[in-house]
């Protein structure tokens, strides 16, 4: 019967022992940098579950590849596919893309580490990476830029000559510390204009790229115009 599905035994108690054992290991890792490194300074939980899922995925086959003999072209082929995926509903940033390479590489070492490495070698290596992550982190917090693109209601602040006040009335109306700004693009039908700002990165509320300013966002009020009969009549341009 086993021969029918290819495998020579039910259960092989020690390496099954090890598999256990390395696993776990693998996941208290990728806990410690996805729950106390990524999720501390980029709440995202959808990211944050592909990590994880794409750290087991990669301890699963390294492990499988490490018992069963496969050809080289093989090997390369399955690793591959990793390669041309691709998330298409959102774009992926640098730092986000490196800790997907992180949550691969740690998959890897946890699953490919064999009697060759000692086990204080494969430590230190975790460690490092992740005592490095941490440091990254913290040291380019508090100096680190971010720009955001949102709709602007007020024209009369893009005169020339007004740029202070405007950046004093992006800061009060948004709440972040706004440095510099660009107009990608004004609308004069519907009263605002596109601008690409550069703040001050703050600690995300929910993965929202796009802002609008609250207070005056959403579709323009009516405009009232004289009608024919003297009365002002409502008018959505």
């Amino acid at each position: 019967m086993l021969d029918l599905i290819g495998f020579d035994s039910v259960l092989d108690a020690s390496d099954l022992l090890k598999l256990v054992v390395r696993f776990c290991i693998d996941l208290g890792v990728i806990a410690l940098v996805v729950r106390g490194i990524y999720l501390r300074y980029h709440p995202r939980v959808d990211f944050a579950f592909s990590c994880v899922l794409l750290n087991v995925m990669t301890f699963a086959v390294c492990m499988l590849l490490r018992k069963v003999p496969v050809e080289l072209g093989f090997a390369l082929g399955l690793f591959g596919v990793f390669g041309i995926l691709r998330y298409r509903t959102d774009a992926i940033g640098t730092r986000d893309l490196t800790y997907l390479f992180v949550s691969v590489g740690l998959g890897m070492l946890n699953a490919i580490a064999n009697k060759k490495v000692s086990l204080a070698e494969v430590m230190f290596i975790k460690l490092a990476i992740i005592a490095t992550l941490a440091f990254l982190e913290q040291r380019t917090r508090s100096s680190r830029r971010e720009v955001r693109s949102l709709l602007y209601d007020h024209l009369a602040l893009l005169k020339p000559g007004r740029s202070d006040e405007l950046i004093a009335d992006l800061r009060e109306r948004t709440g972040l510390d706004v440095s510099r700004y660009r107009v990608e693009d004004i609308d004069l039908i519907r009263d605002c204009a596109r601008l690409t700002i550069t703040c001050r990165a703050a600690e995300p509320e929910v993965n929202a790229a796009v802002g609008t300013l609250p207070d005056r966002s959403g579709p323009p009020a009516p405009r009232e115009r004289p009608g024919p009969g003297g009365k002002a009549e409502a008018s959505a341009t």
